[in-house]
């Protein structure tokens, strides 16, 4: 078998680049439909300057099986090295990725799930409890404050509202940035041009923010904390003791990772459920008395049929250490693979009617193995996954069990924008909230009380 790239567009490779950067789902959809679910794009960096996009299941199966020797994920995703830095675990490979995802996995473990729920419910009942009814609601907006503060709870467990304070906007100007930005860390000569400058401004302003909490933890250890901070500055002592204790920058990366993947892309996707909800009477009447009956499964369901309806990450990227075939395709070394999370999700034999909004696909057994890819897969998969689903589930039942939801007058869709690589809701999914009846309202749940640091 020949060494061959599968067809492709023609276009310039700035325009691709410039296409893929920030209208992705109608370029892939559009390219799908011309070449099929095998295509080749030529980019430019920070993306690659081959890309193969898959979309089939057998041909994801392969990427995700693969031997993370051969598929690089941390050089596939260089885009990402402007915002989380050279150490972050998605930017990482082979033995540095593999101690990474360890150290960071007991945080989000199921166990550690149980600890950080109540937490979560106290967040979403504070937030909900401030919204005015009557009102159209910024969806996007209100999800990512909610959630921003639970990853800072669970990730620094800071209880002080004012370091919170200090904290938050940094991060908020990262996430709403234009992907061009992105460019950036791989051309340092925009960085000295307004808006990449001041992107690298706020990044070092919020990275001193980092050393310095990291530097007061160091000197203040809590050997109990239950945050995800505490457990990485505890590697190299106590049971820990065999491990070499992460550096300030490798903490610093990490932090950002966790505080940006770990809140952008849940709120998102939450932002998108209420916008289903509110076009979909019925399936919100059925959400609703879930929340009242305590029916997390069916809530769970919402969430993740919002997330391959309004598919937030596009796809998951590989570069090629060798020579490799998937599927019918021999692919040269430094070929970067990506297997296309939206059209995945979009694909009618895989998912039928996929324009609908259906929730049972969930519940009927119906969603075939790599066909629904949110959180990624194989040894890569988002070590947050179980930690979004519950989060995402909380928020739902908090909210549908108060309001019922619409949209405002005139409007009848959403559309798509690039938010740094996320795809949001163009008008920030506004709905219109109305209070239901208090009387019957589920009561207060019990809640754990998550340690924090004061």
């Amino acid at each position: 078998m020949s060494i061959a790239y599968p067809p492709g567009p023609r276009l310039p490779r700035l325009l691709q680049t410039l296409l893929y950067a920030t209208a992705r789902p109608r370029l892939l959809t559009a390219m799908s439909a011309r070449y099929g679910e095998v295509f080749s794009l030529r980019l430019l960096p920070p993306y690659a300057e081959h890309l193969v996009v898959f979309s089939r299941p057998e041909h994801i199966r392969e990427v995700f099986a693969g031997d993370p020797a051969d598929m690089h994920a941390g050089e596939g995703n260089r885009v990402l090295g402007a915002v989380m830095g050279e150490h972050s675990v998605l930017l990482t490979d082979e033995a540095e990725h593999a101690r990474a995802r360890r150290l960071l996995m007991p945080a989000f473990a199921t166990s550690a799930l149980r600890g950080y729920r109540g937490l979560v419910e106290q967040i979403a009942a504070d937030h909900v409890e401030s919204w005015t009814p009557g009102t159209a609601l910024h969806t996007l907006d209100r999800m990512n404050d909610l959630t921003l503060e639970v990853i800072m709870r669970v990730v620094f467990g800071v209880g002080d509202p004012r370091r919170r304070e200090l904290l938050a906007p940094r991060l908020r100007r990262i996430v709403n940035i234009n992907p061009i930005m992105l460019f950036g860390g791989i051309w340092p000569r925009l960085q000295t041009l307004g808006p990449w400058r001041r992107m690298r401004e706020n990044q070092d302003a919020l990275s001193a923010l980092l050393y310095e909490e990291i530097a007061r933890r160091r000197a203040e250890p809590d050997s109990d904390g239950a945050d995800v901070l505490s457990r990485l500055l505890a590697v190299g002592s106590g049971e820990d003791a065999t491990d070499v204790p992460l550096s300030d920058a490798e903490l610093r990366d990490q932090l950002v990772t966790l505080l940006l993947a770990g809140h952008e892309t849940t709120a998102s996707a939450l932002s998108w459920a209420f916008h289903e909800l509110a076009a979909d009477p019925t399936v919100q009447d059925r959400a609703h008395h879930a929340a009242l009956e305590g029916d997390d499964k069916y809530l769970e369901a919402v969430l993740k049929e919002a997330m391959r309806r309004r598919t937030v990450i596009g796809g998951a990227g590989r570069k090629l250490t060798r020579d490799m075939t998937i599927g019918d395709w021999r692919l040269p070394g430094g070929t970067v693979v990506s297997t296309s999370i939206l059209l995945a999700h979009r694909n009618p034999d895989r998912h039928p009617a996929p324009e609908r909004f259906s929730p049972d696909r969930f519940l009927d057994g119906s969603v075939a193995p790599n066909t629904w890819l949110p959180f990624g897969g194989g040894v890569r998969r988002c070590i947050g996954a179980g930690f979004s689903l519950m989060e995402g589930t909380v928020v739902l039942r908090e909210v549908l069990s108060r309001y019922a939801l619409s949209l405002p007058p005139g409007v009848h869709g959403e559309r798509v924008r690039i938010r740094n690589i996320t795809h949001v809701p163009a008008g920030g999914a506004q709905v219109v909230l109305t209070a239901r009846p208090r009387d019957d309202a589920p009561a207060d749940p019990v809640r754990e009380v998550s340690p924090t640091h004061t």
